[in-house]
């Protein structure tokens, strides 16, 4: 066995559909094989590999045990000469393999070779090539100084940008998204450390293996794509945690006397500024619209205020100090929380949400204004005026904001992209029925069909649209036609030629493909964020953000009525008993009032905390198999609403 190809899988079905075609294709030739371990997904990976890839050897761990270990299990299982390390969310070229193999034979000091990455919109990928940590590489690395002088030896020896990224060097450091190996290095310089659960454990193989005498090698001669951010979601505490505590794992390792001593102080420095800035940038990513609107209504609460003390009641300083730091807070709390359960927050150019939001806040107010003490019940009138303010204000501010965006203001309908479908006839048909399936508007302006497709079919309409023109004359269509999006079918176009158009185009155009006989469209504009999917998958109501929270704001309002409502039910309901218990644990947040009914086939479906109550609430009695079980928490987690938890909690009351 020549080569033997390993991806370890958590979570990411459609990028590891995608990533085993192009596998397939880049093994035609190749005495090899490839195995896929699973750690535990709940995305149906498992099944998707045995019906479509039956000849992939697969490891289904019923654990998630950690990147390193997973890989392990597969090297000691695989007897390929070469072990090639590859993430599921990349794309490899058809002849990817057959130049690794070559750079291999003809280099027999290489014990591992990366390749160059690009990320989903084609910009390279500096991690391609990296240099071994050392106290003063890390400092530079976490102070930023590695971003600012990117092509300086003394300030980026991390991302080494001093060597020609199109040019083959030796270099310290490869990427674990991909790594071929040569096994006779593996076997002198050992497998993965299982310290490691997840980060660091290349850096750490990579050093083994120049410690064991061999050499690590960057070849740019072929390039891969990784949709970096799929498998990994950077912009969390818990990876900022992970990736310095492997480092503090490899330093520990690797350093001994004072340098690991200043080094581990280092890094568990840099662990806490880390995460004081991803604390700092999450806040003000969710914050700063709120805050906004907040500043912006209460300025036009004052002028109002001044407005009504001269106009109406004609004496400046009627209203007292009260209504600034109690009444106007209340009011700008009130309007922005119910904007906020609304969904305006979550959708920022939604009017309806937004509006809808304001108007609840305004009923809610004026609810329990009469409930105040005289005090604070300043005028009415004031409320009102302020409600509509807060109406035309936030509207004004988002109408401005989405002309700086897309400089127009068809604010709240979504903006149409040019979309442009790269393949033959038969694949721009697939791709056309595929985006209407998953209700996905775009304004089609027509297919590039390969060179022999194209003399096949002539100058005529592929598909639901004009064949405009031939892919050597892709750089003028997509100027001409202003087109945002390109589709590629990876049927009919090779993934070299694909990551050459985007690396061509460039970064300003949105890129997907579509593989072979699947049902999803990916792709992946920046690399720190997650992949988009164009599928025809179930999409469940009760994963959407503000659905979440208006279940939550029904198990607190629940517990409220429950508690006003307690000689009541106390007296007359049949589970006084369970209410009693879980009361405190919904309030909490531990539980919540409505959940799945038990079923092991739960784990497909978005997460919920459990319920003391499920959809069988009344028919407990009825005899149902595991199949109705299953269906029947299908159709409550896609069909979810507020009223379907009123009346499973009223029956059971």
């Amino acid at each position: 066995m020549k080569l033997s190809v390993i991806i370890v899988n958590y979570n990411v079905r459609h990028f590891l559909e995608q990533a085993l075609l192009s596998v397939r294709k880049a093994l035609q030739g190749i005495d090899g094989d490839v195995w896929v371990v699973d750690n535990n997904s709940v995305d149906d990976s498992v099944a998707m590999v045995r019906e479509k890839f039956p000849d992939v050897c697969l490891i289904a761990n019923r654990h998630n045990p950690g990147f390193a270990i997973a890989n392990n299990q597969a090297i000691r299982e695989s007897t390929g000469e070469f072990v090639l390390l590859l993430n599921p969310d990349t794309l490899v070229e058809e002849d990817t393999f057959v130049k690794c193999l070559d750079f291999m034979e003809k280099h027999p000091d290489a014990g591992a070779l990366g390749v160059k990455l690009i990320d989903g919109s084609g910009k390279y990928l500096p991690e391609s090539k990296r240099g071994f940590p050392s106290p003063w590489v890390a400092f530079c690395k976490t102070v930023g100084l590695s971003a600012i002088f990117p092509k300086s030896r003394l300030f980026n020896g991390y991302y080494m940008g001093y060597l020609d990224p199109e040019k083959s060097h030796p270099v310290d450091v490869l990427v674990g998204a991909f790594m071929f190996i040569r096994r006779a290095a593996l076997d002198k310089a050992g497998l993965l450390d299982e310290a490691f659960f997840m980060y660091g454990e290349d850096i750490d193989l990579s050093y083994r293996i120049k410690q064991a005498g061999f050499q690590n090698y960057y070849l740019p001669d072929t390039k891969i794509i990784h949709y970096k951010g799929e498998s990994t979601k950077k912009g969390s505490l818990n990876y900022v945690r992970t990736f310095y505590q492997a480092m503090i794992i490899f330093t520990r390792k690797h350093f001994s006397g004072s340098r690991a001593g200043l080094f581990i102080a280092m890094l568990q420095a840099a662990i806490w500024l880390r995460a004081g800035i991803t604390l700092a940038k999450n806040f003000a990513r969710k914050i700063w619209l709120p805050a906004l609107d907040a500043a912006l209504i209460f300025a036009g609460l004052v002028f109002l205020r001044d407005f009504w003390e001269h106009y109406y009641y004609k004496e400046p300083g009627y209203f007292k100090p009260p209504l600034l730091w109690f009444n106007y807070p209340l009011y700008i709390l009130i309007w922005l929380s119910s904007v906020w359960l609304n969904g305006g927050y979550d959708y920022r150019y939604d009017m309806r949400r937004l509006l809808r939001g304001l108007g609840f806040g305004t009923l809610f107010l004026a609810a329990i204004y009469g409930f105040l003490d005289q005090e604070y019940r300043p005028s009415r009138a004031l409320l009102l005026l302020g409600a509509a303010w807060a109406m035309v204000g936030t509207a004004g501010l988002r109408t401005l904001m989405h002309f700086a965006e897309f400089r127009n203001f068809r604010i709240g309908r979504d903006r149409v992209k040019n979309l442009l479908i790269v393949g033959g006839p038969a694949e721009s048909l697939r791709v056309q029925s595929l985006l209407n399936q998953a209700g996905v508007r775009k304004n089609f302006v027509g297919t590039v069909p390969p060179e022999e497709q194209l003399a096949q079919n002539g100058q005529h309409s592929v598909g639901e649209g004009p064949a405009i023109g031939t892919l050597e004359q892709l750089d003028e269509i997509v100027r001409i036609f202003q087109v945002n999006e390109v589709i590629f079918c990876s049927k009919d176009i090779p993934a070299q030629a694909i990551m050459g158009w985007m690396t061509r185009l460039g970064p300003t155009i949105s890129y997907k493909i579509v593989p072979e006989e699947s049902l999803s469209i990916i792709g992946s504009g920046n690399k720190n964020e997650p992949g988009e999917l164009y599928t025809i998958d179930i999409r469940y109501n009760i994963a959407e953000p503000a659905q979440r929270r208006t279940k939550r704001v029904f198990d607190l309002f629940v517990c409220l009525a429950l508690l006003a409502a307690l000689p009541v039910w106390l007296l007359f309901s049949k589970n006084r008993t369970r209410l009693l218990k879980y009361w405190p644990v919904v309030f909490f947040g531990q539980k919540t009032w409505v959940g799945y009914a038990p079923d092991a086939g739960n784990k497909s479906l978005p997460k919920l905390k459990t319920g003391v109550f499920t959809p069988m609430e009344g028919w407990q009695d009825v005899k149902t198999g595991e199949a109705a079980l299953a269906r029947l928490n299908f159709l409550f987690a896609k069909d979810w609403n507020v009223w379907k938890d009123w009346e499973i909690v009223w029956r059971a009351l």
